[in-house]
């Protein structure tokens, strides 16, 4: 038997599961299927030139009538979505590309189901790749190493295209192992240890005060968050508490303002305990973590310790050997972000340090900050090293130096792995990150920029779905007094990355924090990144004026969809900025189901489990019942959203049919079910199966009835995290209820809905700091 790859080049053609996805390949392109790991399911694509350059642009064939979605980066920090149908419409720098074909339905015998692939353009040697197109349709392959003395002519592995899948998120997930596999230079998200911030709330002190930041001022902060009762558990000191200057030989006419340089390891004055300047920021670290009970602090760096650069030559880090670089813009960043030319940092130049020194420096102050109780660092500017290789081998081995150096030391210094990564966006250090678990998803939350807050939760959202591949993404802080709070606040519940504040001391909104974080600072953490659904993968939610977006995730016995309308906002191709665009005042409508959440199927304990759906409306209260495939319409206006708590049904028997909600008052509700476990008495209908029950019912009604008689037919076990409304589906009206074997206790039933109520009014007590729930049914 002869088993023929899946992705083949004949003929000018790239030819996936028997679909064209690209014609005229020229004949310079080369393809390999093998690794030094050996074959992998898909093909490497590079090119062979007649010249050695340290730049080159190849096409590798003609591409139209493909629904894709790509991931750019429309700043040099940060990327972006964007959606199209060929090759003129994918921007320049575009690091992801997510194909959808359909199979022909002319002759009947073809499988028109919509398949999915993946094209990743790849570092490959000391060059690093990205893809865009041409007026013609072409995409266009671009391998550039930063640095004029680092030349090539020859590559082979530049360009990933992985085998098509039906499921998409698969096939993301498979194409990224692939390279992994390949490269042997970076690990996947759940491969590495998540540091313990990303399951409490916490409080950034970046919005509330900028670089004036103070040791009071983050006191004063802690202060207000935790007496209103929504207690951070960690805070990040952002930039503001490092020594800094301006170079010596700088006069006042030459340039304004001028750029800041590290000068020194330790904390400026304003972090140093005028009783006893020695102690450092060792102060209000002992301060936040006694008197306000955090259990970790972070502060802020540069990658190349702060946005200037360490000076040269200052006293005390003259051992780092910093010698002032100017970045170089690639044609590629220069032509979405032309405005970088005459930013601070390319005109006034960065004092790099040695990368042969660099880990030195990165242990240095990671060392201090560790001895003074600080557990991690959110590390910043992170891109700036692609525009400095020039030199040094180029962007990819100066990445590749700087980050093993920074993951050493984090290994080292900061046990629980306290890292986040920001302003990151680039493939020169994902493919690099080993380490780094924590990933800031998208450009900052910007208060008081209107036009920024629908982008944001669609960059979000859309960013997700490849740096999600490689870390956590952190959907970055927000403000929750501010006329978009809730907007913020719930993307951030369903995002599954770390949830936290920048606001200003007093300026908190305590009604929408309760959704939030509970009592004791922790949050109901979703288990996955947060994501578009399939069906939103390519439309575009922030520009075709007709589309909302669904952002979908996982909790262990439920999932959660929030509905969005990004409308009316978007980067502007032409204007290089985001800008608003026309769009309607009126609503936008759009379908929600059960499956939406992609892996729902995972939260029924029941291993045949029918599809039937209770999905629990936030906004309103609602209960609805939704049988397998039905859909219900949602409607909003820019600006607004929705939460949908989505909940297998469980059959006990006939008539007798539950479903848990969770905390139902948060946003993310079915974050609090950390147990589930079901009881049926031997007459009953059903066969008991561990955890769940294998349904041997015949799918009676789901319309909520009336318990018939008072013999018992089954029992559901439930723990949970949190204090509050605890909400679940049943069919019937409960015997009783049981919280921590307990007498019976209260509840609250609606024949009419389905929806029972038990209010746990304190958090639970012991090690596993879970209430035990009965309900007898």
């Amino acid at each position: 038997m002869t088993i023929k790859p899946s992705v083949t080049i004949s003929d000018g053609k790239l030819v996936i599961s028997g679909r064209t996805v690209l014609s005229g390949v020229p004949d310079n392109v080369s393809v390999s299927s093998t690794t030094v790991a050996g074959p992998v399911d898909g093909i490497f694509l590079g090119a062979q030139f007649q010249e050695r350059a340290c730049r080159h642009v190849v096409s590798v064939g003609t591409l139209r009538d493909v629904r894709f979605m790509a991931c750019f980066r429309f700043k040099l920090w940060w990327m972006a979505q964007r959606m199209g149908n060929q090759g003129r419409d994918i921007p320049l720098e575009t690091q992801f590309l997510l194909l959808e074909t359909s199979g022909e339905s002319g002759d009947g015998d073809d499988d028109a189901r919509a398949l999915y692939t993946v094209l990743l353009p790849l570092v490959d040697g000391s060059f690093r790749a990205s893809l865009h197109g041409n007026p013609n349709d072409e995409l266009e392959l671009c391998i550039e190493s930063g640095d004029a003395n680092t030349t090539g002519a020859a590559f082979t592995h530049s360009l990933f295209v992985c085998a098509a899948q039906s499921d998409p998120f698969a096939a993301i997930t498979d194409a990224i192992r692939a390279v992994k596999s390949h490269l042997r230079t970076f690990r996947q998200r759940p491969e590495k240890k998540l540091p313990s911030i990303v399951d409490f709330f916490g409080w950034c002190t970046w919005d509330a005060f900028y670089q004036d930041v103070t040791q009071q001022g983050v006191e004063a902060g802690l202060e207000s968050l935790t007496t209103g009762g929504a207690p951070p558990k960690f805070v990040i000191i952002d930039d503001g508490w490092q020594s800094v200057g301006i170079d010596h030989h700088t006069c006042e006419e030459e340039q304004e303002p001028s750029l800041m340089r590290l000068t020194g390891i330790k904390e400026n004055a304003k972090f140093q305990n005028r009783g006893n300047p020695g102690e450092g920021i060792k102060s209000i670290v002992d301060i936040a973590k006694q008197k306000y009970g955090l259990n970790y602090v972070y502060v802020w760096h540069a990658i190349t310790g702060y946005w200037g650069g360490v000076q040269p030559g200052v006293e005390g880090m003259e051992q780092y050997g910093s010698k002032m670089r100017y970045p170089s813009i690639s044609p590629g960043v220069d032509g979405n972000e032309p405005g970088l030319k005459s930013d601070a940092i390319t005109v006034q130049g960065l004092g790099l340090v040695n990368p042969k020194k660099v880990y030195e420096f990165y242990n240095e102050l990671h060392a201090y900050l560790a001895t003074a109780g600080v557990d991690g660092v959110k590390v910043d500017v992170q891109c700036v090293l692609e525009t400095l290789g020039a030199g040094l081998g180029g962007r990819v081995d100066l990445a590749r130096q700087y980050h093993q150096a920074l993951d050493a030391s984090v290994q080292k210094n900061f046990p629980d792995n306290g890292i986040i990564a920001c302003m990151s966006h680039n493939t020169d250090g994902l493919y690099y990150s080993k380490q780094t678990a924590v990933v800031r998803a998208s450009d900052d939350f910007y208060p008081r920029d209107p036009v920024s807050h629908t982008i944001h939760i669609a960059s979000v959202a859309y960013n997700s779905i490849f740096l999600g591949e490689f870390m956590l993404p952190d959907w970055d802080m927000f403000h929750s007094l501010h006329p978009a709070a809730e907007y913020h606040g719930s993307a951030r519940a369903i995002s599954g990355g770390p949830v936290y504040v920048s606001d200003a001391p007093g300026k908190h909104n305590f009604e929408l924090l309760r959704k939030l974080v509970l009592p004791d600072g922790s949050i109901l953490r979703a288990q996955l990144p947060g994501r578009p659904t399939k069906d939103c993968l390519f439309t575009d939610p922030a520009r075709d004026g007709v589309s909302l977006l669904k952002i979908w995730n996982m909790n262990k016995y439920t999932g959660v969809l929030g509905v969005y309308n990004c409308q009316g906002a978007a980067w502007s191709r032409l204007e290089k900025k985001n800008v608003f665009h026309q769009t309607g005042t009126d609503s936008l409508t759009c379908s929600v189901k059960g499956s939406d959440v992609h892996l729902i199927s995972d939260a029924a304990t029941e291993r045949e489990w029918n599809g039937d759906c209770v999905v629990y409306r936030h906004g309103d209260g609602d209960v609805i019942l939704l049988l397998h495939d039905a859909a219900m319409p949602v409607s909003l206006k820019v600006l607004e959203h929705e939460i949908f708590t989505v909940s297998p049904i469980k059959v006990l028997a006939p008539d007798f049919k539950f479903a848990p909600l969770g905390l139902i008052d948060m946003f993310n509700a079915g974050g609090a079910i950390a147990g589930l476990y079901y009881q049926v008495q031997a007459d009953a209908s059903s066969l008991e199966m561990g955890w769940g029950l294998v349904n041997q019912s015949n799918g009676a009604s789901l319309q909520p009835t009336e318990n018939r008689g008072s013999s018992l037919v089954g029992s559901v076990h439930m723990q949970v995290k949190g204090c509050g409304r605890l909400g679940a589906y049943s069919s019937s009206r409960p015997r009783r209820c049981l919280v921590d074997n307990a007498d019976d206790v209260e509840f609250v039933y609606d024949a009419s809905s389905g929806l029972l109520t038990i209010n746990l009014e304190t958090m639970p007590e012991g090690k596993k700091k879970l209430h035990s729930v009965v309900v007898e049914l």
